[in-house]
């Protein structure tokens, strides 16, 4: 069995021009972009004494002011990096040069109204634009997709996403007391990773609660998306297991007629120090009692999958992919799912009281 799971690199140089100097950089990207071996022409940052901080200790060549000033020094062929709150994207996009490349941070926007003007904006200026959902290129999501692409685990009719786990909120200051914490900032990668691989749902069900001690918005979410009558995908999230770790779960289940696979997201235990992700899979064979085997991987969500989205955005830049998988047009239809759940948490269910 040959599983195939990490991202092809781009044939040309596509310099990276970095718009903003948040953790998400230093954490994330810049490792990302080292092990590719991705250029980083320059940084610019509203606060600029943090652009000149994140270049010193990552050795990028050049500091811009602004944005303007960043696409007036643009080396051609460059690719803009944009890693900002959803707020800034389309005062920043409209800044770009009409037929830019350009990787904007996830979510795309704050709502779905908001997620509609950024498509309207990138269409206009002819953007080759695509959402940092790098979540699609983790290994272990990867190596999944490359299984069941295979067909080695059948028709999948169960998928399901589990976190339990004790999220340090304290470590977002700039999101924490956003209104719509968990779902948008959070189980938005889950809603979109479930897309990937089945489309669009028909239905939503959802409810976002709050902790009773916590100053947050909502921080326990969970989903039902209705794929019909024979697929069943689910989605559990709870950042309040303060309780150590023996009991933490992470993990994403594929189930199908042949197999089924179980990814442990390690990044989210134990966070932000993490413990070590795990594959596992199991195919039925006629006459055997099922069996688990371990695929052990290379690299993991932070930050090997930040080398996924950038590979596949300039890779179809250069044509050498013929699809552009987390295009804009086609993250709209993530963020319409992430408004039908909190449309759903906001009508509820059915009231006991309303029946007879």
């Amino acid at each position: 069995m040959t599983i195939t799971y990490k991202p092809e690199l781009p044939k040309t140089k596509q310099p990276i021009i970095i718009i903003g100097a948040s953790g998400i950089v230093k954490d994330a990207h810049l490792p990302a972009y080292k092990m590719a071996g991705f250029e980083v022409f320059g940084i610019t940052n509203r606060t600029i004494s943090k652009a000149y901080a994140m270049a010193e200790a990552h050795g990028i060549p050049h500091i811009f002011t602004t944005v303007a000033d960043a696409v007036k020094n643009a080396p051609e062929n460059a690719v803009y990096d944009i890693t900002v709150l959803p707020d800034q994207y389309i005062e920043i996009l409209e800044q770009l040069p009409n037929g830019a490349t350009v990787l904007i941070q996830k979510p795309m926007g704050n709502d779905y109204k908001q997620a509609q003007a950024i498509v309207e904006v990138c269409e206009r200026k002819n953007l080759v634009a695509g959402i940092n959902f790098q979540l699609r290129f983790a290994s272990f999501v990867s190596a999944a997709r490359n299984m069941i692409n295979q067909g080695l685990i059948g028709d999948l009719y169960d998928l399901e996403f589990k976190v339990t786990v004790k999220t340090p909120w304290e470590l977002f200051p700039v999101i924490k007391q956003h209104p719509r914490l968990e779902i948008l900032f959070h189980s938005v990668h889950y809603i979109d990773c479930i897309r990937s691989f089945l489309g669009n749902p028909e239905r939503v069900m959802a409810r976002t609660t709050k902790h009773p001690l916590k100053d947050l918005s909502s921080c326990r979410s969970t989903i039902i998306l209705d794929y019909g009558d024979t697929i069943s995908v689910k989605i559990n999230t709870n950042h309040d297991h303060d309780f150590g770790t023996q009991n933490q779960e992470s993990y994403i289940k594929w189930e199908g007629t042949k197999g089924a696979i179980k990814a442990k997201m390690g990044l989210l235990m134990n966070y932000p120090d993490g413990l070590p992700d795990a594959f596992e899979y199991v195919i039925l064979e006629e006459g055997k009692q099922p069996e688990w085997k371990t695929l052990e991987l290379e690299g993991s969500w932070f930050p090997e999958a930040f080398i996924g989205t950038m590979s596949n955005l300039m890779r179809f830049k250069e044509g050498t992919d013929q699809v552009l998988h987390v295009s804009v047009q086609d993250v709209l239809d993530t963020m319409k799912v992430v408004e039908a759940c909190y449309e759903s948490n906001k009508n509820g269910g059915v009231q006991l009281t309303k029946l007879n």
